[in-house]
């Protein structure tokens, strides 16, 4: 009796000892505060291409329509490359210029058939002195409801590929990865981004694809192969979902003919890259690690202003 006597008190004691120690903490959650968000580019032979919306709080609407209907229009866009300056054109879905579509398609996530289905808006221009250019550093600056906006983005020198090869997965004669020989500039810093577009033809005779697609997780930098030549490959982002194979998932079937596309950046575009497709691929977990993207927009604006030279390669899917 004694000894639960003393068991009972020592389990009272350390109760009362935890409760003790319980301080009520308070968290203050700020509130949402609107912020504009430019999502710009400009690539090597193409025009600039921006797209400027305002950030959602938490609890908005996620559908596509709240997405694509949500870009705002009476900015004042201009670019510059220290020589020229231009002030984009306003232009919407249903007027694009010739060879923006597939763009505006890629940087939506959406076909470029479904780009007229939307009242998008975005600022261009014809105007060639001001395409991308090797070697250039191009200034974007945004004025808007009083305020401004400007950031900067390098177009480097590109890099090719050494060799590009399909092999089939063991088990699997018939699909297989994209794999590709890359050699990385020596003593310089590199960063890339992957995407595909397969140009099989359907029986109508278009294109399987009619915009680039870049797998779960399309950039790396050089920070472990600095100078190095190497393999490695790349998954289909296209082979998954209920129609696929489980064997089959993420390969390339023999017969594909695949032209992939390899760009380079500076090293601000591929942080926010980085962090973007970190964050969307740790999306609903609720043990990932928290992740800020960074940006290099300054005067409080979301978002990224990227400059991209690409190098392209078309693989045919055999052995």
């Amino acid at each position: 009796m004694m000894k639960k006597r003393k068991i009972l008190f020592t389990l009272l004691a350390t109760i009362l000892l935890l409760n003790g120690c319980t301080k009520e903490i308070t968290i203050d959650i700020p509130g949402y505060e609107e912020q504009l968000v430019i999502d710009g580019q400009i690539e090597t032979g193409q025009p600039p291409f921006v797209l400027i919306s305002k950030s959602k709080e938490v609890y908005a609407p996620t559908d596509i329509d709240a997405f694509l209907n949500g870009y705002i229009t009476g900015a004042i866009v201009t670019v510059s490359d220290g020589t020229t300056t231009v002030q984009l054109d306003e232009l919407c879905s249903d007027n694009l210029p010739a060879g923006t579509e597939e763009i505006a398609a890629a940087m939506f996530g959406i076909s470029v058939a479904e780009l007229a289905n939307y009242n998008i808006c975005a600022y261009t221009s014809f105007n060639t002195a001001i395409w991308g250019q090797v070697g250039k550093t191009y200034t974007l600056t945004v004025s808007f409801e009083g305020q401004t906006y400007t950031a900067e983005t390098s177009i480097v020198q590109p890099t090719s590929f050494t060799n590009l090869y399909w092999k089939a997965e063991p088990g699997t004669p018939n699909h297989g990865y994209s794999w590709v020989t890359l050699s990385d500039q020596a003593n310089q810093y590199d960063a890339y981004k992957w995407e595909i577009k397969r140009i099989n033809t359907n029986p109508d005779g278009t294109t399987v694809d009619g915009s680039y697609t870049a797998p779960w997780s399309p950039v790396f930098d050089d920070d472990f192969f600095d100078g190095l030549t190497f393999d490695f490959f790349y998954e289909n982002p296209h082979a998954q979902g209920p129609n696929v194979l489980e064997e089959h998932r993420w390969l390339y079937p023999m017969g594909d003919t695949v032209v992939i596309k390899l760009s380079k950046m500076d090293r601000n575009v591929y942080e926010f890259l980085e962090k973007k497709y970190t964050q969307l691929s740790t999306a609903g977990n609720p043990f990932a690690t928290p992740t800020n993207i960074p940006n290099n927009i300054t005067g409080g604006a979301l978002g990224v202003w990227a400059g991209y030279s690409p190098s392209y390669d078309t693989l045919a899917c055999y052995p």
